[in-house]
């Protein structure tokens, strides 16, 4: 959210940033050439800053986001990565933040601890997101499989047959400025 949760920012693949509202300008990526498409993006709790995330795990902060490190830069991953979600630890303890592979590999930066990740990558539903919650992180995937790793548990799809895939996640837990 902008900082009075009255805006918000649309991102495109090329890492256009687009604001409405409240939601105020910080940068984008839209005049670089990037190695591989910017799939998502995370706003600071404050609403002050966001990170654009790129599918081979590059992380571009703008605002008063913090840059703690990406995957794009190694070599051996590169080949496997495909980045779906990224989740952070600043609204809790505020130094890092988690992306998530569609293969339910998790990757940590600054202080943002390991708490799991999905096993069996290769039998499961794709993942297509990433939440904080609390201390931990949650995962969801296109089968309404929801994976928590230190987070409370609420429930999920998993054992239902869906008309649908499931496409996107979200989370009540928000920490609102001061």
């Amino acid at each position: 959210p902008s900082p009075d949760n009255t805006g918000y920012w649309l991102v495109a693949s090329d890492g256009g940033v687009f604001s409405f509202g409240a939601a105020r300008f910080f940068g984008s990526t839209g005049a670089l050439r990037l190695a591989q498409p910017v799939v998502g993006m995370k706003a600071t709790p404050s609403g002050n800053g966001y990170w654009l995330f790129a599918r081979d795990g590059g992380v571009f902060a703008f605002g008063d986001a913090h840059f703690w490190g990406s995957t794009a830069d190694n070599i051996a991953l590169r080949q496997k990565i495909s980045i779906a979600g990224m989740a952070s630890t600043e609204t809790v303890n505020g130094a890092g933040y988690w992306l998530v592979n569609r293969d339910g590999s998790v990757f940590t930066f600054g202080n943002g601890r390991f708490y799991g990740a999905r096993s069996n990558p290769a039998a499961a539903a794709p993942i297509i997101g990433m939440q904080s919650l609390g201390d931990g992180y949650e995962l969801a995937a296109t089968n309404g499989a929801v994976y928590s790793f230190s987070a409370p548990f609420c429930g999920d799809l998993s054992h239902q047959t869906l008309a649908s895939p499931i496409v996107g996640f979200a989370t009540t837990f928000t920490v609102l400025p001061e």
